[in-house]
């Protein structure tokens, strides 16, 4: 395993179960893409159209940190024109503390969401 990445350890009757920051990331990142009134994630708190980010690289806008055995996940969120962001915010957050739950049977400790942009959705053609 690579020297850099963290990991969440579980330990087990036959040994210890190691879930990495990514895969949390990434089951974060699932979640928010499902929650109604996200146009998606940016990779600063800042907002840049051009740093919104695509699916492939969703989880870039999730960080995740582990400390003192607990799971802090930060998202920064950009929300659909018209859409509340209050509720949109409260739902992206129980939204991945359900879903990194359910998934890696580790429920994280806080979930802080940061608002950094509200965007038009684009119009089909």
């Amino acid at each position: 395993m690579s020297e850099n990445k963290e990991y969440l350890v579980q330990p087990q009757e036959n040994g210890n179960i190691l879930i990495s920051q990514e895969v949390i990331a990434s089951v974060a990142a699932l979640a928010v893409r499902e929650v109604e009134g996200v146009y998606g994630l940016s990779m600063t708190a800042g907002f840049d159209i051009s740093e919104i980010l695509g699916k492939k690289n969703l989880r870039k806008g999730i960080k995740v940190v582990f400390q003192d055995d607990e799971v802090e996940i930060s998202c920064n969120l950009i929300v659909k024109m018209g859409a509340e962001v209050m509720t949109v915010a409260k739902t992206v957050q129980e939204a991945i503390v359900n879903e990194v739950t359910s998934i890696t049977g580790c429920r994280p400790a806080r979930v802080n969401v940061n608002v950094c942009g509200v965007a038009v959705p684009k119009t089909a053609k």
